[in-house]
């Protein structure tokens, strides 16, 4: 074999993004997540506006700010959220751990022995596909809610700015929210625990942290939540302003001389937990056998 046929032959990263892309989208199980995804995303939303807002404003919108409105408007779009990150940490550590569990990893590593660019691709295909799928499903749902709202008395504005960046944001977070279960998928490189220890962080421990607060008053509970991955990320998507916290249903009083995060800082200590977990992925991909 010339040194030209071995110089054609070789893998390139381009080749192995687009053996990536062949093995998203080509798994039943992988479409049907992110079918799901669009479908609760909307339904809710719909579900919300046809609903919800009912009784907050008059038919003139007089009586809720308009910035209020705008903000009941994003919480229509992103109100999903809340469920379809679950479907994205399932696929997010089914991504990698698929591969472990049927022993493809093996012929994955044996095409890519540096191993770190196809987790690399792995990640950028993932990625960019839930990230579309997210932002197609929130707008979607955003147009459609704001055909329904007007008969409540909210009225939406498609020129505030800030409704597509909470709609961007609510993206974003869904993308690393399925990266960062990815790559404990990759640490655990087992679907099972993958994906409990994905839930666990994204679901669990800010419920328990939660109830500690809420019980005990504890202000070192109510900081270390806010540094969760699901309560700093989910900072990205809400709609800044004072008119908008008033609109929102009450909670539980804050507790003094707890840290409240701006959602420029949640986004980046939700980085900060993907960056760290693929760092100590890459790590082990690199030390252990496949």
């Amino acid at each position: 074999m010339t040194a030209r046929t071995l110089d054609r032959a070789r893998l390139t990263f381009g080749g192995v993004l687009r053996s990536e892309w062949i093995k998203l989208v080509t798994l039943r199980s992988t479409m049907w997540c992110y079918f799901i995804m669009i479908v609760i995303t909307i339904g809710l939303g719909f579900l919300l506006a046809a609903t919800g807002p009912a009784g907050f404003g008059g038919d003139d919108g007089g009586t809720m700010p308009a910035e209020a409105q705008q903000a009941l408007w994003l919480q229509t779009a992103t109100l999903g959220i809340g469920f379809t990150q679950l479907v994205t940490v399932v696929l997010g550590a089914l991504v990698i751990t698929g591969e472990y569990g049927t022993g493809m990893i093996r012929s994955t590593f044996a095409a890519v022995p540096t191993r770190l660019p196809a987790l690399a691709a792995k990640a950028l295909v993932f990625g960019t596909v839930t990230f579309l799928v997210g932002l197609v499903s929130i707008v979607a749902t955003a147009v459609l809610t704001a055909t329904v709202l007007p008969a409540s008395g909210v009225h939406p504005d498609f020129g505030d700015e800030r409704v597509w960046v909470g709609a961007l944001g609510g993206a974003g977070y869904l993308t690393l929210i399925g990266l960062l279960a990815m790559a404990i998928g990759t640490i655990i490189r087992n679907s099972a625990g993958g994906i409990a220890a994905g839930l666990g962080l994204v679901l669990v421990a800010p419920t328990v942290l939660q109830i500690i607060a809420g019980v005990t008053g504890a202000t070192w509970a109510q900081n270390l939540t806010s540094f969760l991955p699901s309560a700093a990320g989910g900072l990205m998507y809400g709609y800044p302003s004072d008119a908008a916290d008033a609109a929102a249903p009450p909670g539980p009083p804050p507790i003094d001389d707890a840290i409240v995060l701006e959602p420029w800082q949640g986004l980046l200590v939700l980085a900060g937990w993907v960056v760290g977990l693929f760092i100590l992925a890459g790590v082990l991909l690199r030390r252990r056998d496949a």
